[in-house]
């Protein structure tokens, strides 16, 4: 297809390009500046840590910074494996769960008829306004309620809602066309057939962006384990790097170990956003509805 002697979205390269990469390569940079610098800063010498001026790259690479992680967590009370195990099962369960409970919220307000539905969406947008010290306290109280402090569930359910997640999958199945629902109808299809076999095919990147916002919030989360939970073979890795660091900051061999500590805490968003960024970045005209 061709418009004023010009490719659109050519397979190879064309000098017409070349304006549109010269907009685009700062915002690049800038966007992957920061993560480069993560980087290299866990693999720096104690000299190069402390050089003045600073050193973006690291000229020097050690794995000292992380065999004095490795240290210190030998000297605690828990295994480091343990807040492994917790931050996995934890986020793992939370982000499986949250995905299910979002998809088939966002089915039912977009496509499904029945008093209230409005309402329900509206108080769905309302607590996008909330930050989460907002509702610190009201959700601690529930968890004390229902008598699920110190244990995992205290960690997993009060995270498994997530407001912006249901707006943005809902905003996809608005696009799903009514005809292919209709057309599922007749064919003897129930609620939970078309559920599973239309609607979640066809809204994969939604799917695959909110998994990313679950991941983050959960991943990295510190609440739950700081106020829902005493025992430390219950709480998460996020919890103990931040504790690990914090009590290190101070020292100089702290810095090489915080700096470890915030390229393990990162690598696990970079992984799943490499492995999900194909259907992050395609739209619905991609997804099979045109």
């Amino acid at each position: 297809m061709a418009y004023k002697g010009h490719k659109i979205n050519p397979k190879k390269f064309e000098p017409g390009q070349i304006k549109i990469i010269l907009i685009i390569l700062p915002m690049v940079l800038l966007c992957g500046l920061p993560i480069i610098f993560i980087i290299f800063h866990a693999f720096k010498p104690m000299e190069e840590l402390f050089a003045f001026p600073p050193k973006f790259i690291t000229t020097h690479p050690t794995l000292d910074n992380f065999r004095q992680l490795m240290k210190n967590s030998r000297t605690a009370s828990i295994p480091l494996s343990r807040y492994v195990f917790n931050s996995l099962l934890i986020t793992g369960t939370v982000v499986f769960a949250s995905l299910i409970f979002s998809t088939a919220a966002a089915y039912s307000l977009s496509k499904l008829k029945y008093k209230g539905r409005a309402a329900m969406m509206q108080i769905n947008q309302l607590a996008l306004m909330f930050v989460p010290v907002a509702v610190m306290i009201p959700r601690y109280l529930v968890v004390n309620v229902l008598g699920m402090t110190n244990t995992y569930w205290s960690q997993i359910l009060p995270l498994i809602p997530l407001p912006v997640a249901l707006f943005l999958v809902k905003q996809f199945v608005d696009q799903t066309p009514d005809s292919l629902i209709e057309a599922a109808y007749m064919d003897g299809a129930g609620e939970l057939a078309i559920y599973f076999k239309v609607i979640l095919p066809l809204i994969k990147p939604a799917i695959a962006t909110a998994a990313i916002l679950v991941f983050q919030q959960v991943w990295t989360n510190l609440e739950a384990s700081n106020y829902y939970v005493n025992d430390d073979g219950l709480k998460t890795l996020a919890f103990y790097m931040n504790t690990l660091t914090g009590a290190t900051s101070n020292t100089v061999a702290g810095q090489g170990v915080a700096a470890a500590a915030s390229l393990i805490m990162f690598l696990p968003n970079l992984i799943l956003f490499c492995i999900l960024q194909k259907n992050v970045m395609n739209t619905m005209a991609h997804s099979g509805i045109k």
